[in-house]
């Protein structure tokens, strides 16, 4: 006679609360929004590492970003954990496999009574010079981003919008060409794909892009020749700047040699957005799934249960139904599109 196997409701076990999402027979909280006593780290961005928790797993790499940006608030117990390599947590097993977003990004893989749960974080599945590439785990219970959760959104090939910029730089010698990137993976990845598409000159910094861009040399990442614009002599005509967005336009900007303003973010994709912050050259270039994707996602992970999060949540859900799963929103508290 077969056995049958009655499947626990992933709620009673995988359950959002007032510090995020709970896994209750592990013990943990997965990127809590508020310290808790163990936490599972996705990445390094500070709307998922945040400061005070007791223990924190994560992999390595995100360990490294997490004590160079809170220091002491990184964690007082924190463990690292390679891609791929299975620790029993309580009653569950937790595996950490490639979420493609950052250097360290990691998709958090929990095994329970014969149930497979797959929290993404936050993902991408382009192609990314800086860290390793999207794995695909198929599961019982998909928990995904929506950052770009619309129809509207759909991401321009990272070629194609390398060469708008490099064909900008040649056509304005005379400017500065300033970049706007957020300085946690964004940055990082922008001068990969300038160096693999060949572009070989010095690249200037905002200062609060050096650290991370020194973290990200020191763990094997290779930039190329990066440097402060405080050691620039000049007012970097025909040079390529990159700068927080928040540095579009403002004072600091003004040593700048009549600069080209660009930004470098999937919500380039909406005109309205581009226009508002006056940016000259809208530049496609995300580090989140767009609309296609996440449907993709969805379908090869051959999940029964999607739960959706961090963005766009509605049509997301609404889209999983019509395929066929069963689909809710989590809302989760603390949020935000801190890297795009």
């Amino acid at each position: 006679m077969a056995t049958i196997r009655i499947q626990t409701p992933f709620e009673s076990w995988l359950r959002p609360d007032a510090a995020g999402l709970c896994c209750v027979p592990g013990g943990f909280h997965i990127d809590p929004a508020r310290p808790v006593e163990r936490a599972v780290v996705t990445h390094g961005h500070s709307d998922h590492a945040r400061p005070g928790h007791n223990a924190v797993l994560a992999t390595p790499e995100t360990l490294a970003i997490m004590q160079t940006r809170l220091g002491d608030g990184a964690g007082r117990n924190r463990q690292a954990l390679l891609y791929g390599a299975p620790l029993t947590i309580g009653d569950v097993t937790v595996t950490l496999r490639p979420a493609g977003h950052i250097l360290g990004s990691a998709q958090i893989v929990i095994d329970y009574r014969g149930q497979r749960a797959v929290v993404t974080g936050d993902y991408k599945r382009r192609t990314d010079p800086t860290c390793a590439p999207f794995e695909l785990v198929t599961c019982d219970l998909l928990v995904t981003e929506a950052t770009f959760g619309l129809p509207v959104f759909r991401h321009e090939p990272d070629t194609r919008e390398i060469a708008r910029l490099l064909a900008s730089l040649a056509a304005f010698p005379e400017r500065t060409h300033q970049v706007g990137v957020y300085g946690l993976g964004k940055c990082q990845r922008l001068i990969a794909l300038l160096r693999r598409a060949g572009y070989d000159r010095t690249i200037w910094l905002h200062g609060a892009m050096v650290q991370l861009c020194a973290l990200y040399e020191n763990l094997g990442v290779r930039l190329g020749d990066v440097r402060p614009v405080s050691a620039a002599s000049t007012s970097l005509a025909g040079e390529l700047v990159l700068s927080p967005p928040s540095a579009l336009g403002d004072r600091w900007s003004r040593r700048l040699a009549d600069p080209v303003t660009a930004f470098a973010s999937g919500w380039m994709r909406v005109r309205g957005r581009a226009r508002q912050r006056g940016v000259e050259l809208p530049l496609i270039i995300s580090d989140h799934v767009d609309w296609p994707e996440i449907i993709q996602t969805i379908d090869e992970t051959a999940a029964g249960e999607i739960w959706v999060t961090h963005g766009r949540e509605e049509a997301v859900v609404y889209q999983a139904r019509k395929m066929g799963r069963r689909a809710r929103a989590l809302a989760l508290i603390g949020r935000e599109d801190e890297a795009e």
